[in-house]
């Protein structure tokens, strides 16, 4: 295999977009010959039975999931898996196939280790996804099916995007995740209020059995996260997701004006946010942390702090697939360390 050290000052020359696509690519080819493939899950994918634990009615073998925004029209499934993943959470999918906002609409910012993207939901569309799901679920591993409403969708209509998604994806996938938190499309955070949640959760938890997560953004105090949070709970979600991308721009020397921060500069912001609602939350509903998780002893903290699963997606950019096997192996030794015989000891060790 080649060091992927060697790769990224090549794949650093293509737009950041088209070396997303390249990537796609090859993650997409384990779907058509897995053979080939074998011999680098076996290497890859850590399935010790210290990171093994059962949430959503699933097995999760290890607890590093691939984000959501990567893997936007389910054609990588297998390929993530692969790499080592123990999950991963497909779209955002709208009802409706788009093309998202005008490029160039996804930056680096090489210094800080981190993405600027302005994507806007681009996606195949429901009914297109919908089809590739189904020739994967049930799988291996849990998928989550991550859906927004369509940027022509007003505010007043959102809600019928999010019903018509849960209808149409019923019976697949192992958790559904509402994005309100998006910076990309217009309008889309102003729907993280209690009518618009109430009434979400009212009719979507009447339409399936499957968890339903929210997931929240960072850019609002500590206080109005956890007010937020709780509310949702209150209102029948089954989780929170903490936290998407920020639009911070003062995080990065060079920021442009659109789009939405993740990486490592997102890292301080996502764990205040997380350990807010932790303090509120955790024992009372499933946690999961995402944002600049790079390193093992991050996602121990996270972990720690309450998280049940972790989430990575732009420390792959700068420090490749073996990131996601390290990560595991170092969470391996890190809870030996402290005498944990399973992951679920040390989840929330810090709020015990």
């Amino acid at each position: 295999m080649i060091n992927y050290n060697t790769l990224k000052p090549l794949l650093f020359k293509l737009e950041p977009e088209n070396a997303h696509h390249l990537a796609a690519c090859v993650l997409s080819l384990p779907n058509i010959c897995q053979i080939p493939f074998n011999s680098f899950l076996k290497s890859h994918f850590i399935g010790d039975e210290i990171l093994t634990q059962e949430l959503f009615g699933r097995t999760f073998y290890n607890p590093v999931g691939l984000g959501a925004g990567f893997d936007k029209n389910a054609t990588m499934i297998r390929g993530i898996q692969i790499l080592g993943f123990g999950f991963t959470e497909i779209g955002t999918v709208t009802p409706r196939a788009q093309p998202g906002n005008p490029k160039p609409r996804m930056f680096r910012h090489v210094e800080e280790e981190s993405i600027q993207n302005a994507m806007g939901f681009n996606n195949d569309g429901a009914y297109k996804v919908l089809k590739r799901v189904k020739t994967r679920y049930p799988f291996t591993t849990p998928i989550g099916i991550n859906i927004g409403k369509n940027k022509i969708t007003t505010d007043k209509e959102a809600i019928n995007d999010y019903i018509s998604l849960i209808k149409s994806f019923k019976g697949l996938g192992d958790y559904f995740v509402i994005n309100i938190s998006s910076p990309n499309t217009p309008g889309l955070r102003d729907l993280q209020n209690e009518e618009f949640i109430t009434t979400l959760f009212a009719e979507a938890k009447a339409l399936t059995d499957k968890p339903i997560l929210l997931k929240i953004a960072p850019d609002m105090t500590p206080e109005d996260a956890v007010a937020l949070a709780k509310m949702a709970v209150e209102k029948g979600a089954d989780g929170i997701i903490a936290t998407n991308t920020t639009i911070d721009y003062s995080l990065v020397k060079h920021p442009k004006s659109i789009g939405g921060l993740s990486g490592a500069v997102l890292k301080q912001k996502s764990f205040e946010i997380f350990e807010a609602i932790a303090k509120e939350l955790y024992g009372k509903t499933t946690l999961i942390s995402v944002g600049g998780i790079d390193s093992a002893e991050e996602a121990y903290k996270r972990i720690k702090a309450g998280a049940s699963l972790v989430q990575i997606y732009s420390g792959l950019i700068f420090h490749g697939p073996d990131m996601i096997m390290n990560i595991n192996k170092g969470l391996i030794q890190l809870l030996k360390a402290d005498g944990y015989t399973n992951i679920t000891e040390a989840i929330g060790a810090d709020r015990k």
